[in-house]
């Protein structure tokens, strides 16, 4: 089938003209020198594998001591009944108690929920962050310098 698209055919209504395929021509100039395959200039031989990268491979450096003295750290501070008496974390437990009594209602929009589950994780996440900073600094000797 693509020897008949390749050879010259005859088209209806030209009185038997013939139209031949048009072959491609490589062009070439003695100004230009042949082309080569693009090389990336950031790409060093034999560093990390052939590939570019700009941080650590293990930048990370996950360690669950951060977790779990992270945790106990947030939880012993949001624990004081600080808030009319009451904790954070007991404020928190509370209204997912308060949701969980109409479980396939999801909580309103104006629900003291999302202040508590907003707050209570903010926290956590603020003292898991110092956590690792100041245990890896600690570690790799950071603060001694």
């Amino acid at each position: 089938m693509a020897a008949t698209f390749a050879a010259p055919s005859t088209v209806i209504g030209l009185g038997g003209s013939s139209v031949s395929p048009i072959k491609a021509k490589a062009l070439s100039s003695s100004f230009i020198k042949p082309t080569l395959r693009a090389r990336n200039p950031l790409k060093v031989a034999g560093a990390s594998g052939g590939r570019v990268t700009c941080f650590e491979r293990n930048w990370l450096r996950r360690d669950l001591n951060v977790v779990g003295f992270g945790l106990i750290g947030w939880l012993a501070p949001s624990s004081i009944p600080a808030i009319n008496g009451k904790s954070l974390t007991g404020l928190f437990f509370d209204s997912i108690g308060t949701e969980l009594a109409h479980f396939p209602t999801p909580p309103a929009l104006t629900s003291q929920f999302w202040l508590w589950l907003i707050t209570w994780h903010l926290g956590l996440f603020i003292c898991l962050t110092f956590g690792q900073i100041g245990f890896k600094g600690r570690t790799e000797d950071y603060f001694e310098k």
